[in-house]
């Protein structure tokens, strides 16, 4: 997990302010608590509200629905590449209703504030 926030980290120059996310395992751990002390706000939804994180929501559907659940992958290499590809068509390719018919990337390109989301709780 570190590893990979890492990555995104240098891919847009630095860390956001606050990172928001679920309850899920990987997003609680020691480890990650840690690492963001004193850099970057962690911002939890609260429990059982997956609307509360309906971007990453909506695209853990289409990945499921697209990509996961039309393959079966004879090794780990070609999964990674496979999801790999439908990520960047998801982000430099498919333009999405909910950022004005932008893909991620364009709108990402566009944004300039920096800021922590109405109504969460930073730790």
């Amino acid at each position: 997990m570190i590893e990979e926030l890492e990555k995104t980290f240098a891919i847009w120059g630095g860390p956001p302010l606050v990172l928001r996310m679920d309850n899920g395992p990987e997003f609680i751990s020691e480890a990650l608590r840690e690492y963001c002390a004193g850099s970057v706000g962690i911002s939890y939804i609260p429990p059982g509200t997956p609307w509360n994180n309906g971007f990453i929501e909506s695209f853990n559907n289409r990945l499921r629905d697209e990509c996961l659940n039309r393959n079966c992958w004879p090794a780990i290499l070609e999964a990674r590449v496979v999801i790999g590809d439908f990520k960047d068509d998801h982000n430099h390719r498919h333009r999405h209703s909910a950022l004005g018919y932008k893909t991620p990337a364009e709108y990402a390109a566009g944004c300039t504030h920096r800021h922590h989301p109405v109504g969460c709780e930073i730790d």
